[in-house]
């Protein structure tokens, strides 16, 4: 069994020799996955390594208008959340005993799909969280244990690949024209825009270009925001906030916090400067970790 798992590990692994950045390398492995395990829709983040919140997406589902909620949903559901999977994949009608209500995302929204199954998958290594990937099967098919060990086999490869192409990032050129300004989202409890300051649709170009008669979607903000009621409800510890390459060696750091009245969440954008992105750097080059200022 092993050496028929590891040559699918062998041919994902050569797929990521061409592609130079993160949207080009998921969108490379999402054909061979393909190849490998069918699926009618997904969504594949790369997360802080850190706080493992999700900042850079990739996505392809039938209820994009519904962006907002489906975040808000997927982070505050506890079944196969990628920060608590202790095996790289989970499927949701296997590890519910086929009982896909368990899930809070799958009961108040993706049953409306006709979602039917869904595995997802989890980047992670002893360095820290580098993504996580969910593809959903719509129409009554579910994912079958060939399937799950094949996504198993080739988790480490992948989470290689990114963490590499983190590492890439900090060696790039020198960054040109970055935006300027304070940029903050005022998210409603249900993760609606409510207002933002001018210089934001500058930051979220650069995020995430949308096409060009399109206003860009603010996805990293959702999350954020996501992980901060997510935070507050007791699903999960990690802090509201997370870095992003944003391109050459510029980072961007997004950051949420509540106010007391709890009517809107500010949500912050901003350059990281040098200490943030040191510790990515550290992290995604495979050295150990920073503390008290050294490396150890």
């Amino acid at each position: 069994m092993a050496e028929r798992l590891g040559r699918p590990a062998e041919r994902i692994d050569r797929v990521g020799d061409n592609c130079d950045d993160g949207r080009a390398l998921r969108v490379a492995m999402l054909e061979e996955i393909a190849r490998n395990v069918r699926f009618d829709a997904y969504a594949w983040l790369l997360t802080d390594p850190e706080t493992e919140v999700g900042s850079d997406p990739l996505a392809d589902v039938p209820c994009l208008p519904k962006l907002p909620m489906l975040i808000r949903l997927k982070y505050s559901t506890e079944h196969n959340r990628w920060t608590r999977l202790t095996n790289p994949v989970g499927r949701l009608q296997a590890d519910t005993g086929g009982e896909p209500e368990r899930s809070l995302v799958w009961r108040e929204l993706l049953s409306g799909y006709h979602v039917s199954d869904i595995a997802s998958v989890v980047f992670r290594d002893r360095f820290g969280c580098w993504g996580f990937l969910d593809l959903w099967r719509i129409g009554g098919r579910q994912f079958t244990d060939p399937e799950a060990e094949y996504l198993a086999a080739i988790a480490p490869v992948v989470t290689h690949r990114l963490r590499r192409l983190q590492a890439q990032t900090f060696v790039a050129q020198r960054p040109g024209i970055l935006p300027e300004g304070a940029a903050v989202l005022l998210l409603a409890p249900d993760l609606q825009v409510r207002a933002q300051t001018a210089q934001t649709e500058a930051y979220l170009r650069a995020l995430v270009p949308p096409d060009a008669d399109r206003r860009p979607v603010p996805a990293g903000a959702y999350n954020v925001g996501a992980q901060l009621i997510a935070r507050e409800a007791g699903v999960d510890n990690h802090p509201a906030r997370a870095r992003v390459h944003l391109r050459d060696r510029a980072w961007l750091s997004l950051r949420a916090a509540g106010w007391p009245a709890r009517t809107a969440t500010p949500t912050s954008p901003s350059l990281s400067k040098p200490r943030p992105r040191l510790s990515v750097w550290v992290s995604s080059s495979g050295l150990m970790a920073l503390r008290h200022g050294k490396l150890s």
